[in-house]
């Protein structure tokens, strides 16, 4: 279950909505993912994805929530499996982000995390909602674009989606325009920091997007 010095379970859509942005590091080097990590951190970036699929992610969490105090919004992404919410909650993830619909969203659900889940159709919208998504992410979101963000939100006004995929600076402020209530970004905003790259370079991208949305 949560660790009670984890962030309060508050209605997710607030808090994405808040802070706009959802960083998500993916790396090749744990060392420099927890960098990469810290560096966001310290630029005000604070919504934080450690994929799983970073070199020894569930490591690079737990120092990086150590780093950074229960309070900080730290997730896990490509969150496959029950057993992969389990594991990155006892790492010290406060959230989890999923590809998909799977087994994986209703986990976090009964584990009390916030779950932002993966889906594109609207039949994966209700699925996803129907096991306990707090907030959807349209992924991959530039396979329409902003027009079909524009159109699932339609049928669902009420649901607060995420686009990921293809989000550079330029489309987080169309999205967020057309409705989104907050956007993810992975290579646009990271370059090659979190696989041993430039954490300059890293910062400088951060103060784009801050400035952007």
């Amino acid at each position: 279950m949560n660790d009670p010095s984890l962030p309060a379970v508050t209605p997710f859509g607030e808090v994405l909505a808040a802070r706009r942005l959802v960083a998500i590091v993916r790396g090749s080097d744990a060392g420099a993912a927890l960098r990469t990590v810290v560096a966001l951190a310290e630029e005000g970036v604070e919504l934080i994805e450690v994929s799983l699929v970073t070199r020894d992610a569930l490591g690079v969490i737990s120092r990086a929530r150590a780093a950074l105090g229960g309070a900080a919004w730290l997730g896990a992404g490509t969150v496959l499996t029950g057993d992969d919410a389990r594991v990155a909650a006892d790492a010290g993830a406060s959230y989890l982000v999923t590809p998909g619909v799977s087994a994986a969203v209703s986990a976090g659900h009964r584990l009390g995390l916030p779950v932002l889940a993966g889906a594109l159709t609207p039949t994966e919208v209700v699925a996803a909602l129907a096991a306990g998504a707090s907030a959807i992410k349209l992924f991959p979101a530039s396979l329409g674009g902003v027009p079909y963000l524009r159109a699932l939100r339609d049928p669902f006004p009420d649901v607060p989606f995420v686009p990921v995929g293809g989000v550079d600076a330029e489309a987080a402020t169309a999205y967020l325009r057309a409705g989104a209530v907050a956007v993810g970004v992975g290579s646009p905003l990271m370059g090659d920091a979190a696989s041993g790259g430039d954490l300059d370079g890293l910062r400088t991208r951060a103060r784009r997007f801050a400035k952007a949305l």
